[in-house]
């Protein structure tokens, strides 16, 4: 149970960002017509320009937050091409070695490309990498750089292959990496603080205006929380609706 909430805490926190926004929304309303109206109105005056100030700072922050988790996204996407890239390359280079030679490479990649998509992949949703395809990958270096490979290869086509050999477990760290990205809640908070200004700044320009009030704030609130919702359900790239795919990679598999 703790492991999946660990996993899925990105929806919690959605959840709590579109009915906490509602919840404050209601609650600037309700006091601005309860008998703390009075006292309240006594601040009136605010200009509708200074809205402008506090809601640029907000739109500002949830902009940044939203880049910053898209382009995980696409990091994630792109690492996946390239790891899947490298091991094609690993696979060409092996077609000038002898049968036994090439039989073990392709062994060795075949088990690697298997416990990545179909144990490890899977656990990085919970940001999780596997103990299994560490120990797979590592099999492949050891098949890559063993002596019977090196004679079997031009010195020049067998650094090229240690090389490709080496951009796979960068890729493989650069996902895991990318899957135990996590929410920052010290920004988090901050562009919460200032959605919050900037709905009181408009329940404060319009108090004296309970209709377009209600539907200055109710306008704020339909824009603001579904938006950082959406952006927080995406934090973890590997995590559904928007998962990344393994296809690059499970099409190197053999059936």
């Amino acid at each position: 149970m703790p492991q999946m909430l660990h996993a899925y805490d990105h929806y919690v926190l959605a959840a709590i960002a579109l009915f906490g926004t509602l919840a404050a929304g209601a609650l600037l309303l309700w006091l601005g017509h309860s008998r703390h109206a009075a006292f309240i109105r006594q601040f009136r005056g605010v200009s509708p320009p200074f809205v402008n100030v506090v809601g640029v700072l907000f739109a500002l922050t949830l902009a940044f937050l939203a880049n910053d988790t898209w382009n995980a996204h696409d990091r994630a996407t792109n690492t996946t091409f390239q790891e899947a890239g490298s091991l094609r390359s690993i696979q060409a280079l092996s077609r000038h070695l002898p049968t036994i030679t090439r039989d073990k490479v392709d062994g060795a990649l075949q088990r690697y490309v298997r416990l990545s998509v179909e144990e490890e992949w899977p656990r990085l949703a919970d940001r999780q990498g596997s103990s299994d395809t560490g120990e797979a990958l590592a099999g492949l270096l050891e098949v890559l750089s063993s002596t019977e490979v090196a004679k079997g290869l031009s010195a020049t086509s067998h650094a090229h292959l240690l090389e490709q050999a080496i951009q796979v477990r960068g890729a493989r760290e650069q996902r895991i990496a990318l899957s135990q990205t996590h929410v920052n809640p010290l920004k988090w908070l901050g562009m919460a603080f200032l959605g919050l200004l900037t709905m009181i700044s408009i329940a404060m320009v319009y108090v004296d205006q309970p209709k377009a009030e209600f539907l200055a704030v109710l306008l704020f609130a339909a824009a603001a929380a579904p938006t950082a919702a959406i952006v927080l359900v995406q934090g973890n790239p590997y995590l559904q609706p928007s998962a990344v795919s393994p296809a690059p990679l499970a099409a190197l598999v053999v059936r």
